[in-house]
């Protein structure tokens, strides 16, 4: 006769209580791993720094970002859209520098989150956002295939466009550079065609999938292609000292903490709305999301590891892949520490070309080809802004491409903005009657000038601003230089009508 042990039955329904999903998470969560592990390690050579940093930022990113509150099946990790500002920080400043500037820029998350400016990065334009993942696409592009034919890179983002023909040319006529070019293709090819592979083998992610085969076509050919270096986890790890603290003084190093942060949060915030659109879970907590990505970017730079941003490849699998809670984000990173200690050395076998592969394919998700198009065809400004963004990323470097495409944002805005009509009735007998409407600032100025200069100067004219919503400081002055200058002797003085309570800015 079987006995029931109330206290083991007690203990299971509480776990139950507790983990009410955990099947659901726990699957979901091997899939996340599975599509994490080859992009946390990609991301981390085509920075330039040692694989293991990147391992390092997804297993943080689990176990610190994933337990805070924000937003619950958001993903965060070492992010494609940040490696070509890495790469350009670690070539400028070394790698030391790095964890300081991954380390402040995590505090700087923090205090803006404490102030609740999260939900401000919402207001950052579109076009600036997409232009800036589409110029960190180019770059990426370009770069990779480098790697992808075994050759070194230039350092700067026009340098890898310019050279790439030449170097493309150079690499066909050498027999290892083809076949390192060949893994790189075949890993694209691999990725690109898993999706129309049967549902069993599309339960393995299509990135994996793609790196192992080219790990065993290297194996089993002995193919002359470079290969991840391995370190070891504890030996990638790089405490910043006071010297590296001391590199705060130099505007450079300050000016890319505030591109990492800037960047980071957009991405990290821009990817928590499109996450939310995907499930009907709890919505995201912007600021709470902004201080858990602060802080899990602090303890990277505590680590000398890699930035992190949420990632809306691997936050999209995890929905998809059924989570229903962040026990998902933290037990994959669980299985991503897992894999660091016990097999580091697998990370020996896996050819760089196919990690470039990898990352060629990711630039070209960044690359918003379908928005241009929509937007060239309903809003040709923001079109431009999109173009200029990536441009100025691609030509001069990442921060300042940015801050490039937000002046001509703001530009933009203030422009459209400023709509103004002039309407002028001339009956032949009478005073000319002008009326303004509208908002009148200092960008139309010429304009208004220009129309109002075209009216006959010997006959009276009234100038009615009632219809004007704003009217700026220098407008105001314009407005009356041009009256006092018309009313010359021997005609009426042009009559002002001022405007109804009306807002009015010093310009």
């Amino acid at each position: 006769m079987l006995r029931h042990r109330p206290d083991a039955v007690r203990a299971v329904r509480g776990d139950r209580a507790a983990f009410p999903h955990l099947r659901q998470d726990f699957a979901a969560s091997v899939v996340v791993f599975l599509v994490a592990l080859p992009l946390c390690v990609g991301v981390a050579v085509a920075s330039g720094v040692p694989a293991e940093l990147g391992l390092i930022t997804g297993i943080v990113g689990g176990l610190l970002t994933g337990m805070m509150r924000g937003s619950s099946l958001q993903v965060s990790g070492p992010a494609a859209g940040l490696t070509v500002l890495v790469f350009e920080a670690v070539q400028t400043f070394g790698l030391a520098t790095l964890g300081v500037i991954v380390l402040c820029a995590g505090l700087l998350q923090l205090t803006m989150g404490a102030l609740k400016l999260g939900r401000w990065f919402r207001a950052i334009s579109v076009s600036v956002v997409e232009g800036m993942l589409a110029g960190i696409g180019l770059v990426l592009i370009a770069g990779q295939l480098y790697t992808a034919a075994g050759l070194e890179a230039p350092v700067s983002g026009a340098g890898k466009v310019v050279g790439l023909p030449d170097a493309l040319a150079g690499a066909f006529a050498d027999t290892d550079a083809l076949a390192s070019l060949a893994v790189g293709a075949a890993t694209i090819a691999v990725v690109v065609l898993w999706k129309h592979t049967s549902v069993r083998l599309r339960a393995v992610p299509g990135a994996l999938a793609a790196v192992v085969l080219a790990t065993i076509a290297t194996l089993v050919f002995s193919l002359p292609v470079a290969t991840v270096e391995v370190r070891g986890l504890l030996g990638a790890v790089q405490f910043p000292g006071l010297d590296d603290l001391g590199r705060l003084a130099s505007l450079g190093v300050l000016g890319t903490v505030l591109a990492f942060t800037l960047i980071a949060s957009a991405e990290s915030l821009f990817s928590a709305a499109a996450v939310d659109r995907l499930h009907d879970g709890p919505r995201t907590e912007y600021d709470r999301e902004l201080m858990a990505q602060g802080a899990g970017n602090a303890a990277c730079g505590l680590l000398g590891a890699l930035p992190m941003t949420a990632v809306i490849v691997r936050s999209a699998a995890n929905v998809q892949a059924g989570a229903r809670t962040k026990a998902s984000r933290v037990l994959h990173a669980v299985w991503l520490l897992l894999f660091a200690a016990l097999l580091p050395s697998v990370l020996a076998l896996v050819p760089l070309p196919a990690l470039a592969g990898i990352l060629i394919h990711a630039g070209w998700k960044l690359i918003p080809l379908r928005t241009l198009a929509t937007l060239w065809r309903e809003h040709r400004g923001e079109a431009l802004i999109l173009l200029v963004t990536a441009v100025a990323i691609v030509t001069v470097n990442m921060f300042e491409g940015v801050l490039i495409g937000l002046a001509l944002s703001v530009a933009k805005t203030a422009w459209d903005a400023s709509q103004l009509k002039l309407d002028v009735v001339d009956t032949g007998g009478g005073p000319i009657r002008a009326y303004l409407s509208g908002n009148a600032t200092f960008l139309r100025l010429p304009n208004i000038l220009d129309s109002l200069e075209a009216l006959p100067q010997d006959r009276p004219i009234e100038l009615d601003l009632a219809g004007l919503q704003h009217l700026d400081h220098a407008c105001r002055t314009a407005l009356e230089n041009w009256a006092a200058r018309h009313s010359s002797p021997g005609t009426e003085p042009v009559q002002l009508t001022e405007p109804a309570p009306v807002t009015t800015a010093s310009g």
